[in-house]
């Protein structure tokens, strides 16, 4: 516990954190309560949605379900406004603008850096390996005291690679600061998550959404799992109502109905096989990198070209070309079936050697 809080910016441990009307009093979704505490417009909106109050009791009953869910404590699980807020009040807490540095493992997710320099930290790049392995000497060599955040993405976007268990571990004994695990795609892996491993290390927050393997991104709900006290000091600098009573809503429903996600993770899982093998076989395509996500990164003759190919018949793929180690490189998303086939008849027709 004291080496977390030190880890902590010294006026986030002394700030007081706001306190809502909801945070003072909150009646529940059914209690007969005449609330004239929040400033809130009684009369309702101008659309036919329950939608007037801030929303209370739903927040609670949505964070309870998915620590049920996660064999966890409420008090181990951040909500956010995706992943992305999470990311953001983490780089908040721990690092001091203009001292503090922050580590990314590139190619990976870019928010990591965006958001860091929002917060003048340093940003160093600990260089994956040309097989998109992961590089502890490189990690190690670029780490000193003032290193608050090691983000690793695992399966990492843009490459889809998993990282090995062996990396992780030897990361969560050396690296000084917190280590943040994004397994925005881990439903996809096949491997199981750190999250069963959080009260073995402190310093490990684990980050999920409900975007990708949930197909709810338009909902923006993230989630952050870690130790107690570093879930306490998001809750206290998150701003009030974070998350609308809408995606709550929403997010409820969803956790009704986990069964279908379990069947559309399945058939992503059956289509990215497919692909992987069938844009192997084409002429242009030179390589398609093992992917343990909801995407394939392949490598072509001519990613830029065949990008404007694609977008001529309708097809938008992520050109990262400019990425670093992902030279004519397009990252593909799986998509339904018919939109793959549709995908793939199109790369057969791009002309090669133009």
């Amino acid at each position: 516990m004291e080496k977390l809080r030190s880890l902590i910016r010294p006026n986030i441990l002394s700030m007081a954190p706001y306190s809502s009307a909801r945070d003072e009093f909150d009646a529940g979704d059914s209690a007969q309560k005449i609330m004239l505490d929040a400033n809130e417009n009684s009369f309702g909106g101008p659309i036919d949605a329950n939608l007037a109050r801030y929303p209370g009791s739903l927040r609670k009953q949505v964070l309870q379900r998915i620590a049920t869910s996660k064999s966890l404590n409420p008090g181990q699980v951040f909500l956010g406004n995706g992943s992305d807020e999470a990311i953001d009040l983490l780089l908040r807490a721990l690092v001091q603008p203009g001292r503090d540095n922050i580590i990314i493992m590139p190619p990976t997710y870019g928010m990591y850096a965006v958001q860091a320099q929002i917060q003048q930290a340093d940003v160093r790049s600990a260089w994956q390996n040309p097989d998109f392995s992961p590089n502890s000497e490189a990690v190690l060599r670029v780490t000193d005291q003032q290193s608050k955040l090691l983000f690793l993405c695992s399966p990492n976007n843009p490459t889809g690679a998993c990282l090995p268990e062996s990396f992780v571990l030897e990361m969560l004994e050396k690296f000084p600061g917190i280590v943040v695990l994004d397994e925005a795609y881990q439903e996809f892996s096949g491997k199981g998550s750190w999250i069963s491993r959080l009260n073995e290390f402190p310093n490990l927050v684990v980050l999920q959404t409900f975007s990708k393997a949930w197909g709810l991104a338009g909902i923006r709900l993230g989630m952050a799992f870690a130790h107690p006290f570093l879930i306490q000091i998001l809750n206290n600098i998150r701003y009030p109502y974070n998350i609308n009573t809408s995606t709550l809503t929403l997010a409820l429903q969803a956790l009704d109905n986990q069964d279908n996600v379990l069947t559309q993770k399945q058939l992503i899982i059956q289509e990215r096989e497919r692909m992987a093998l069938a844009l192997s076989s084409l002429k242009v395509v030179e390589q398609v990198y093992p992917s343990e996500a909801n995407f394939l990164l392949i490598k072509v003759q001519d990613a830029d070209g065949l990008y404007r190919h694609l977008l001529q018949n309708g097809l938008v793929v992520r050109n990262r070309n400019k990425e670093p180690l992902c030279q004519n490189c397009l990252r593909i998303t799986i998509g339904r079936p018919e939109e793959n086939d549709q995908l793939l008849n199109s790369i057969q027709s791009f002309p090669i050697n133009r």
